[in-house]
C-alpha cells in the first residue's frame, strides 16, 4: 500500500467519518445554499394559505397525524430547484445532510415518501393553491420594499413534457377535443396520455407541451404575474391577462410577436407607453431608426432572458416537467416561478456568499 497522504479522510468500516455538527458547519462554509434560504425566507408567511389543506374536520383522533404543511411546502421548493421525481426526492431528502437541515428533519424519526409528496402536490392542485401562495409572497415581497417599480416585461417560455407517441389521427382527434376510442376501453393507458400539451415549432424545432407566460419588473427582476397555455398558444392574445394597467408610468417591454396595429392604439389611449419591438412587413423593411430603437428596447427586455436562463440552469433544467395533464402543468410551472422568485429576493437581500449562491 502507497503512504497515505496527509489530511486524508480517517476511513471507519469503508465509509468516510465526520462529526455532524462539524460537517454541516462545513456546508455553511462552502456556501450552501439551501442554509441561505432558511436564514432569509420566513417560511411561516406561507401557513395561513397552506392550513387550507388541513381544515376537513378529522373523523376520529386515531392514526397518524398530518405531516407539517410548511414542511411539505418546503420540499415542493427543494424539488423545484433541482427539477426532482417524486422518487429522487425521497432518496435525496434520506441522503442529504443539506436538505434535512433545510427542512429540519432526522431520518432516523422518518420523512415523507414518494406517494406523501405526490399526494401533497395533487393537494395544492385541487385547491389552486399554487396561485394563493404566490400571491402571498408577492404581498411579502411589497412588504419588503420590493415592489413593482419600472417597465413590465413580458415574455413566453416552452415548457416540455414527456413526448406522447400517436398516430396522426389521435393527434386529430386530440385537437378537436375528442379522446380516441381505443384510449376509452384502455383505462391505463388512457391516464398515460397528456390530452393538453400541444406540438409547436420554434427556430426549425419540434417541442411538446405548454407554455409559461411572465410578466416580470425591470428594476427588481421578479416575476410579478404569470399564466400558463399550451405550447401552441401565440404569445400575443395572452399580454393583456399579464399587466398591470393600473400605475400608468410602466411601460410594457415585450419582443415584436407582441405587436399589433389595435394594440398600439390601446396603450395610447390609456395612457400606457408601448416599448415593444417594431416588426418589418413585406416591403416594409425596418428603418435604421426602428432598428437602433429596437436594440436600446433589447437591453431591458433581455432581463426577462436572465429570468428563463436561472429556471433553466440553476434550477436544473425546471423548464421540463415530468407532469401529465394542463392542471397539474400548470401547477408546476407556478411553483417553478415561486421558486424564482423565492430565490431571486435571497439575492437581493442577502450578501453573495463567495463560494455559493441561490441565484
Amino acid at each position: 500500500m502507497g503512504k497515505r497522504h496527509r489530511g486524508a479522510f480517517r476511513i471507519k468500516g469503508g465509509q468516510g467519518f465526520f462529526d455532524d455538527r462539524a460537517r454541516l458547519e462545513k456546508l455553511v462554509e462552502l456556501g450552501d445554499p439551501l442554509a441561505r434560504l432558511n436564514t432569509v425566507i420566513d417560511w411561516e408567511i406561507f401557513r395561513t394559505d397552506l392550513n387550507v389543506l388541513h381544515e376537513k374536520e378529522r373523523k376520529n383522533l386515531s392514526g397518524r397525524k398530518p405531516i407539517d404543511a410548511v414542511l411539505m411546502f418546503k420540499i415542493m421548493i427543494l424539488q423545484r430547484l433541482n427539477n426532482l421525481s417524486d422518487d429522487q426526492a425521497e432518496f435525496l431528502i434520506r441522503d442529504r445532510a443539506s436538505f434535512q437541515r433545510f427542512l429540519g428533519i432526522h431520518v432516523e424519526d422518518g420523512s415523507p415518501d414518494a406517494k406523501t409528496i405526490w399526494k401533497f402536490r395533487e393537494q395544492l392542485r385541487a385547491l389552486n393553491l399554487v396561485e394563493a401562495l404566490f400571491a402571498c409572497f408577492d404581498a411579502h415581497l411589497n412588504e419588503k420594499g420590493f415592489a413593482a417599480k419600472g417597465g413590465q416585461i413580458v415574455d413566453a417560455v416552452i415548457v416540455e413534457v414527456p413526448r406522447q407517441r400517436n398516430t396522426r389521427e389521435e393527434n386529430e382527434e386530440i385537437k378537436d377535443g375528442k379522446i380516441p376510442e381505443k384510449w376509452i376501453e384502455q383505462p391505463k393507458k388512457l391516464a398515460q396520455k397528456d390530452l393538453d400539451a400541444r406540438w409547436t415549432q420554434k427556430r426549425g424545432q419540434n417541442y411538446y407541451g405548454y407554455k409559461n407566460h411572465i410578466n416580470a419588473d425591470q428594476k427588481h427582476k421578479l416575476i410579478r404575474a404569470y399564466t400558463v397555455t399550451d405550447a401552441s398558444i401565440h404569445d400575443g392574445p395572452v399580454l393583456e391577462d399579464l399587466l398591470d394597467l393600473e400605475i400608468k408610468d410602466r411601460p410594457v417591454f415585450a419582443d415584436s410577436a407582441y405587436r399589433s396595429q389595435a394594440r398600439e392604439k390601446a396603450f395610447l389611449e390609456i395612457g400606457i407607453e408601448s416599448k415593444i419591438h417594431e416588426r418589418p412587413y413585406r416591403n416594409a423593411p425596418l428603418i435604421d431608426e426602428q432598428k437602433a430603437a429596437n436594440r436600446e428596447k433589447s437591453r431591458v427586455r433581455v432581463r426577462v432572458e436572465h429570468i428563463f436562463g436561472f429556471q433553466k440552469t440553476s434550477m436544473n433544467g425546471s423548464a421540463f416537467v415530468r407532469s401529465i395533464g394542463g392542471l397539474r402543468a400548470q401547477s408546476i410551472v407556478g411553483l417553478v416561478n415561486l421558486t424564482y422568485n423565492i430565490s431571486r429576493f435571497v439575492q437581493l437581500v442577502a450578501p453573495r456568499s463567495p463560494r455559493g449562491s441561490t441565484c
